[in-house]
């Protein structure tokens, strides 16, 4: 539907696609499905795209793990997965960035300071808000 969309003008880029695996009603959380989408996506989208992956649960890690692999962007926090690590509850979202930041840079990416993220994702700052 994305490319269709594109396609009519309905909507511009730059594309930035989050692919959801393991909710309930949606995509399996099996690695073979994150490959396909990435797949399409480079099918229909070449190079003027950006992904990046949530997986819900105990998927979150091996899941981002694979976004980072696969060259996408990665999302953590609580409200996606309460554990750091098998059995183990998280203390809070800084102890998922911070696992998920030293396998990034173990895999040799870059991580985006947050001014960076915000230009990617054409956001506005706090800077820019009424608050």
């Amino acid at each position: 539907m994305l490319k269709h969309f594109v396609d009519r003008g309905l909507v511009q880029g730059p594309l930035f696609i989050q692919f959801v695996f393991g909710v309930l009603g949606g995509m399996g959380a099996d690695p073979e499905n994150l490959t396909h989408m990435k797949l399409i996506a480079d099918k229909l989208f070449g190079d003027t795209y950006a992904f990046s992956v949530l997986a819900a649960g105990r998927h979150q890690m091996p899941f981002i793990t694979m976004s980072a692999i696969l060259g996408g962007h990665v999302r953590v926090g609580l409200e996606d997965s309460l554990m750091i690590s098998s059995g183990v509850l998280a203390r809070n979202n800084a102890e998922q960035v911070a696992k998920i930041r030293r396998i990034a840079e173990e895999l040799g990416r870059t991580i985006a300071t947050p001014d960076e993220a915000r230009e990617m994702l054409h956001l506005k700052g706090a800077d820019r808000t009424g608050i």
